[in-house]
């Protein structure tokens, strides 16, 4: 780690938040400055690299110059008065709980620039598109590094306009109805959600997210919090997205192009369970646990159900696409984020934040990968390809089908890769749950995702066998390219740090616990 003055490390969180917000303004101009390329089109994507690079960089030196001796404290922080008659502060400011966010947004916004230089998806002029690209970028950082309800909500909602352009003009087909299915939903949950931010606001009279934290619900009666927990987690769900709210994820993955999936399923998901950690349960404890039980029951269905879909989607002659099964393993992977804070317990609760960095990586990976296929075959059909031929990747394009099975293997939480930790934790925390929580409860809830680990593999290994070891491809089979360097150069830090967080989570988690031990106590300052 290295030294940098509480000044720099303010600056830097300002940039990290601000910067790719002007990036998007410079992006649209006739001529952004400094831009040089074989042509105009060339020319901004190659900004959206250098953006989103300086970007990463600047997160980067902001984790290393975090303390991570003391990862509980919130650090870099900025706090001015911006609208004094409603106590509304631009307050910024990260901890153990929201770093690691951070660096996984900005790292995966680079890889969707950089992959996007190379393969831009068909559709209007590249300056729009990488505009909305640094526009997400901008809400999604703030949304993990501001300390203000109403900035939360703000940043939280600035989302949702770049993803719906990127679905409605740069998808697939059918594009228009799943962009309208995503802004309905999403912008009904956050309507809710503004009525749960008020009720917090003026019954507590501040927005301070740090300030109520510190409170504990102390400020608030138990009606108020379950009223507020009610609204707030409705809106958090559909970002999650949670069973029964999830309904307008798959077509969204589906018609997306593939950084738009990247995205979706690497950072924009996380928002809802950053919510529930950073808002809900230090904010509102008590009426937290009125719906602790729900959400956990809720979350083992949505588990059950996400996998029952992935294995009708992926059996022969269901007309299974690829894209659509991994939106539906997601479903299941955040069930289990879901179950690991419905504990309420700091095991729980580390499991669900390991589990949220994990699914970004694994399930941002997977979604290149089916891209990249998809290009190379035109579908991502599974009865489709084996119809071409048969895929049988390990024979015509082994690096690609190697990797495919690699994130396939990861994503069922192969002990020893990412996808382990996360989920197993959840398990140990619903096994013995908050005191106040009914464990009987838990413990069917337990035994219930944990039989989901088992069709997670099931699904897995089923999609493996056929497109990874389909028949003999014939001469008539079509070619399959292998791994461009482009896409090596975006895929390998995905492939790493997978593996990485497999073989030392301690490196994630000791900057999580700290944090969620003090976050459930109540003791946040």
């Amino acid at each position: 780690m290295i030294d940098i003055s509480e000044s720099v490390m303010q600056f830097l969180l300002a940039l990290i938040v601000v910067g790719p917000l002007i990036g998007a303004v410079l992006a649209l101009l006739p001529a952004p400055p400094g831009l040089k390329g074989k042509s105009p089109d060339q020319a901004v994507l190659r900004h959206g690299v250098t953006v989103t690079g300086v970007i990463l960089i600047a997160t980067i030196v902001l984790a290393l110059g975090f303390d991570h001796d003391r990862p509980s404290r919130i650090q870099a922080t900025t706090d001015i008065s911006w609208i004094p008659a409603l106590h509304v502060r631009i307050h910024l400011g990260i901890d153990g709980i929201s770093l690691p966010l951070l660096v996984l947004t900005a790292l995966l916004t680079f890889l969707c620039a950089l992959y996007s230089y190379f393969k831009m998806p068909s559709g209007p002029s590249p300056k729009a598109f990488v505009a909305l690209i640094l526009l997400l970028e901008s809400g999604t950082l703030a949304t993990f590094a501001v300390l203000d309800l109403l900035l939360f909500f703000l940043a939280f909602e600035m989302v949702l306009i770049p993803m719906y352009f990127l679905i409605a003009r740069w998808g697939g087909a059918e594009r228009q109805a799943a962009a309208w299915k995503f802004i309905l939903f999403t912008l009904l949950g956050s309507v809710v959600m503004l009525l749960g931010i008020l009720l917090i606001g003026v019954k507590s009279g501040t927005f301070d997210i740090m300030a109520l934290a510190t409170d504990n619900g102390r400020g608030l009666t138990t009606s108020v919090q379950v009223i507020a927990v009610l609204a707030i987690g409705i809106g958090l769900a559909v970002k999650t997205p949670m069973w029964p709210l999830h309904s307008w994820l798959p077509d969204a993955h589906t018609a997306a192009p593939t950084v738009g999936s990247v995205l979706l399923a690497g950072v924009l998901l996380k928002m809802g369970t950053y919510g529930f950690v950073r808002i809900l349960l230090p904010v509102a404890p008590d009426g937290f646990r009125t719906f602790a039980p729900y959400l956990a029951a809720f979350a083992v269905v949505g588990i059950i159900y996400g996998s029952l879909a992935c294995l009708n989607l992926a059996k022969q002659g269901a007309k299974g696409d690829l894209k659509r099964l991994i939106a539906y393993s997601s479903v299941g992977h955040m069930g289990f984020v879901l179950l690991g804070i419905a504990t309420m317990t700091p095991t729980g609760v580390n499991g669900a934040l390991f589990a949220n960095i994990a699914h970004g990586l694994i399930t941002g990976l997977l979604f290149f990968l089916v891209g990249a296929l998809k290009d190379r075959t035109g579908t991502s059909d599974l009865d489709t390809l084996a119809e071409q031929g048969g895929m049988a990747l390990y024979g015509k394009a082994p690096r690609l089908g190697g990797l495919l099975a690699f994130a396939a293997v990861a994503s069922l939480g192969l002990p020893g890769l990412a996808g382990f930790w996360g989920e197993m934790l959840a398990l140990f925390g619903a096994f013995k749950p908050a005191d106040d929580l009914s464990r009987p409860a838990f413990l069917v809830f337990m035994a219930i995702a944990a039989f989901g680990t088992l069709l997670t593999a099931a699904y897995m290994l089923v999609v493996v066998r056929r497109v990874c070891m389909g028949p003999r491809p014939t001469e008539a089979a079509p070619a399959v390219a292998d791994v461009q360097g482009y896409e090596f150069a975006a895929w390998t830090p995905l492939v790493a740090l997978t593996v990485l967080a497999g073989l030392w989570p301690a490196a994630l988690l000791g900057l999580t616990n700290p944090a969620v031990q003090k976050l459930l106590a109540g003791g946040l300052q």
